[in-house]
């Protein structure tokens, strides 16, 4: 039986989410830049704070940022050589960010202990935790929240489901795809590094069924060992962590609520890689797989180094096939478009998608016809058009009565609107109205 949720839709069915152009295309490894451009902000919660200096020599995994704080993870340079500046650079999210600019010498000479193989059975989940931490893994599905916070619930808050995320239901992606099918120990390992820490008797793998070669592989590995592989209906956004959730177990995570207030955590697949990577090789995430698609001459499956800017990846990828319209990092229903070539891969940078006008043009918004589709389709129970209604008036304290802060931007209202209301993005200036709002309530 495919598992699913309520809500959700089928974005470009008729090209099959676009993923044809790179499912198929397996891991390649993208040589480091000449210049590497590693912004200190990379993960929700407090910037790391530099501990180099220019003019500095770095190693290849030297920590050249510590954590802000608890909710927080130390930055790693991904390759050897000098440091040339630090400065704002634009980054991901539109702004710009203090960056460490590194001049790479090609050697990548690696730092005391880069490799060395630990066994992870013969630590405590404390250790385990701190390992984590301190080799800067954090969500790779695109939250970029910092793992070791994930994985240190309070004591009352009893997790019994562990589920790692290979849904993948984002079009054109298929990061994860490749990394179930080409790095299925690294996953495996990585999930049960997380059922010790968590005191998880049995873990589950859930995988989209349109992906039935990792499926038949994943569950290959897993025979004889306690993890469950859940197959799941091909819908978006499936990948949700609490669309997942409900799929796979039937829980639903209270309004306001975080998934282990219900017993459950959520890793992306990607994420799992790091774990192993960290506890079993002590290697920091200095490197992740990135899917280049759309109008590009190469559509790749990349592991590239964190810090590389676009405009190289490009150019690794043959530069583009036309006009681009639109650059967006990430998929078309989540990513962020963006301004610049400047911008660089950092953790969270699952895909770089070029498209050209046939799918990025944006039609001008008519008046909302109360056809109810948005509040069909909507995988958190929402109400979107009187959020949206709310929101555009700037009445915030109704919108948050509607529940608009338990959007999770998902974009399926927008997408389905026959009157091309901007319905996610007043959502989202809402939710940071609110948010506003209540910090400068809790500062008095």
């Amino acid at each position: 039986m495919k598992l699913s949720f309520r809500g959700g839709i089928h974005p470009l069915n008729n090209i099959h989410h676009g993923k044809y152009l790179t499912d198929k295309k397996a891991l390649e490894v993208m040589p480091a830049p000449e210049k590497l451009v590693i912004p200190i902000s990379q993960h929700i919660g407090a910037p790391a704070k530099p501990i180099v200096k220019i003019g500095d020599r770095v190693l290849m995994g030297q920590k050249i940022a510590e954590a802000g704080g608890f909710v927080s993870v130390p930055i790693h340079s991904s390759v050897s050589g000098e440091v040339l500046d630090i400065s704002p650079t634009p980054h991901l999210l539109g702004n710009e960010v203090q960056s460490i600019i590194i001049q790479n010498d090609f050697k990548d000479e690696k730092v005391s202990g880069y490799g060395e193989t630990r066994d992870y059975s013969k630590l405590e989940a404390k250790e385990l935790i701190a390992i984590i931490q301190e080799n800067g893994v954090v969500g790779m599905g695109g939250a970029t929240f910092p793992t070791h916070v994930k994985l240190s619930p309070p004591p009352e808050k009893k997790i019994d489901k562990l589920i790692v995320n290979g849904a993948e239901c984002e079009p054109f992606l298929t990061a994860d795809h490749r990394a179930l099918l080409e790095n299925t120990e690294e996953i495996i390992n990585g999930l049960r590094i997380t059922m010790r820490i968590l005191g998880v008797e049995r873990g589950i793998i859930g995988i989209e069924n349109n992906k039935r070669d990792a499926i038949s592989k994943v569950k290959k590995a897993c025979k004889g060992l306690p993890i469950d592989i859940k197959t799941l209906k091909v819908k978006y956004p499936q990948g949700g962590e609490k669309q997942l959730i409900q799929a796979i177990t039937k829980r639903e995570v209270p309004s306001g609520g975080l998934p282990m207030d219900i017993g459950a955590v959520v890793l992306n697949a990607s994420t799992c890689i790091a774990i192993y990577n960290a506890v079993e090789k002590n290697i920091p995430l200095i490197e992740r797989i990135v899917t280049v698609t759309g109008n590009v001459k190469k559509p790749s499956n990349l592991v590239v180094r964190v810090g590389t800017r676009f405009e190289d990846v490009f150019e690794f990828c043959g530069g583009f096939t036309e006009h681009v319209e639109k650059l967006i990092a990430g998929g078309p229903m989540m990513g962020l478009a963006q301004f610049s070539l400047d911008v660089t891969v950092i953790k969270g940078t699952s895909g770089i998608l070029v498209l050209g006008k046939e799918l990025a043009t944006t039609p001008a918004q008519i008046n909302c016809i109360r056809c109810g589709k948005c509040v069909y389709v909507c995988p958190a129970g929402l109400m979107p058009l009187h959020m949206n209604s709310y929101s555009i008036r700037g009445d915030y304290e109704m919108a948050e009565k509607y529940n608009v802060m338990d959007c999770i931007e998902c974009g399926a209202c927008s997408y389905v609107c026959p009157s091309n209301r901007y319905l996610t993005q007043s959502f989202k200036f809402a939710k940071l109205q609110i948010t506003k709002k209540r910090r400068a309530e809790n500062a008095q």
